[in-house]
């Protein structure tokens, strides 16, 4: 049996345990879910920020603000924090879906500054794929990544000269600031990080080894951050460009996180995008499909491919010029979406329930 059931069941419970209180009543819990990066992939466009989503669960009275959880950390997610007036410091727990640059490269900045000022902890949590053999030969391990996080800033002197100035800093730098929590890929919900009424759930999905897709649960709604997962067949003939592990997962969430390639990307239509990078992602019209038949009433489609407006994507050029925020809109519901479709920008953000 799926674990995730039990964690909507668990929640449920309770959630019914603070209504009869009248706490319930008195608390209005809120959940509020940020894009804080929406770049597609290793390029860079317009100054748009990494992949990365910030999610906030409270109440009204604390700005949804009890529990702070970062799901990937691309370049620039520091700074889109400190727009949202979210010190790096206040961020419970990091959730990397996987070890691609372009999803991980805001990590170390996040953790250097946490290190600097913050010493004294709490130590931040990293959650992430246990390590994962892969073709043609390597590993895909977020332990790795966390326990060198630092290493450029050791090698250079640096953390020396912080530590001189200050001795009450973690003496081996920020790598020293993380509690890292890995977890064995399963295509079924698993529990793998919990505080008081959230409840994240993570599933094994595929895109490179070792990508995982998130589910958190609370009493102001669930939402899932799907990563760059995609089917498990790396090609057509298939039904779908979705995971079907990604669309269980998601079953009765009422928000769905997801990057996406725009259909015009792919290889039948002259944009040169190599195939298989293309069949490894989910196409903004499948996405549509997916979140329909799971009963989703909110799709977020991010890390766009490609951006909007953009000409190209890295050095691939997109069919018939700049895509608009209809154009990705569009493809979702026209596959029969029939929810609110918020084509990702930056620092967009969707508040449960509506304000």
């Amino acid at each position: 049996m799926m674990l995730l059931p039990r964690h909507i069941f668990g929640v449920f419970g309770v959630w019914a345990g603070l209504m009869a209180g009248g706490i319930a009543a008195n608390a209005a819990p809120c959940l509020e879910v940020t894009l804080t990066g929406t770049q597609g992939g290793p390029p860079v466009f317009n100054g748009q920020a990494g992949a990365g989503t910030l999610v906030r669960y409270g109440d009204d009275a604390n700005g949804c603000s009890d529990v702070m959880l970062q799901f990937d950390a691309g370049r620039g997610t520091l700074q889109q924090l400190s727009k949202l007036n979210v010190p790096v410091g206040k961020i419970n727990a990091v959730f990397l879906t996987h070890i691609h640059s372009d999803h991980t490269d805001g990590l170390a900045d996040m953790v250097q500054v946490r290190w600097h000022f913050g010493s004294t902890g709490p130590k931040l949590d990293l959650v992430c794929s246990a390590d994962v053999e892969a073709e043609p030969g390597h590993v895909a391990s977020c332990a790795n990544l966390a326990a060198h996080l630092g290493d450029s800033y050791i090698a250079s002197g640096e953390i020396a000269q912080r530590l001189a100035e200050n001795p009450k800093r973690l003496p081996g730098g920020p790598a020293d600031l993380l509690n890292v929590s890995t977890f064995d890929g399963t295509p079924e919900g698993q529990e793998v990080w919990r505080s008081g009424d959230v409840v994240v759930s993570a599933v094994t999905s595929r895109h490179i080894a070792g990508h995982a897709s998130y589910r958190v649960d609370t009493p102001a709604g669930s939402v899932v951050i799907g990563g760059d997962a995609g089917n498990d067949l790396p090609a057509p003939p298939r039904d779908s460009s979705t995971s079907a592990a990604v669309e269980a997962l998601a079953n009765g969430a009422d928000v769905v996180v997801h990057s996406t390639i725009h259909p015009v990307m792919g290889p039948d239509k002259d944009s040169g995008f190599p195939p298989p990078v293309f069949y490894r992602q989910a196409t903004s019209s499948d996405l549509g499909a997916m979140s329909q038949r799971a009963g989703v009433k909110h799709l977020m489609l991010t890390h766009l491919i490609p951006p909007l407006g953009a000409k190209n994507q890295g050095p691939y050029k997109v069919p018939g010029g700049g895509l608009t925020q209809a154009d990705y809109a569009d493809a979702a519901k026209g596959a029969g979406f029939e929810g609110n479709v918020i084509v990702g920008t930056d620092l967009a953000t969707l508040r449960l329930p509506a304000q």
